[in-house]
């Protein structure tokens, strides 16, 4: 399995490409619609997308995607952050993204299988209601719910600290280590956040 990053260009999130066979790829987060053409000059063609959740930063490449074919998943719970991103992008005085209706949804406790790859879903609820974090072998996309050395916010609609600390302290619970992939930022390891996570402790 390989894992691209393609960096954000002003406000948006990281957004992952992750591959089995090197030529097709599920696109975790696609946060603008240049992901597309991103895919294609490293020779992929994306399939999926899975969000972490919804907010603006993280879909605004969904609907342009969705017009080229792949099929979009979201989180069951954050469907409702999908469908207001835009109450997001005006907040953040930013252009409104496009909006589009998503294919499949899926929650904690789901596994998918796309394009070769097993994707755990574990709910990660407190950046957003219906935020999810996906698991693909020792590997954590953790969207918003935990950065290096901090976490996402919880001043949002929608955001409930105490429900952050509860899903953080399950991630800090799983059993050896995992490399986190996060929504904005550095990637870090599980254990790195255990010991020094300035924000929730373990």
């Amino acid at each position: 399995m390989v894992i691209q990053l393609i960096g954000p260009v002003g406000f948006a999130a990281n957004c992952y490409l992750v591959s089995a066979d090197g030529k097709h790829a599920v696109a975790v987060d696609p946060g603008e619609a240049r992901v597309l053409a991103e895919a294609q000059k490293r020779g992929l063609v994306i399939t999926h997308v899975l969000l972490t959740h919804g907010h603006f930063d993280h879909i605004g490449g969904c609907a342009a995607l969705q017009a080229a074919g792949v099929k979009i998943g979201c989180p069951k719970d954050d469907l409702i952050e999908v469908q207001n991103a835009n109450v997001g992008a005006r907040l953040f005085g930013m252009p409104p993204v496009a909006l589009f209706t998503p294919d499949f949804t899926y929650e904690g406790g789901d596994t998918l299988e796309l394009d070769g790859i097993t994707f755990q879903v574990i709910a990660t609820p407190g950046h957003t209601q219906g935020s999810v974090c996906l698991l693909v072998n020792d590997v954590i996309f953790s969207g918003d719910t935990l950065f290096q050395g901090s976490v996402g916010r919880t001043d949002l609609p929608g955001g409930d600290f105490r429900a952050l600390e509860k899903s953080v302290k399950a991630l800090y619970a799983l059993e050896g280590d995992y490399t986190v992939y996060p929504g904005h930022g550095e990637k870090t390891t599980l254990s790195l956040e255990r010991k020094y996570n300035g924000v929730i402790r373990c």
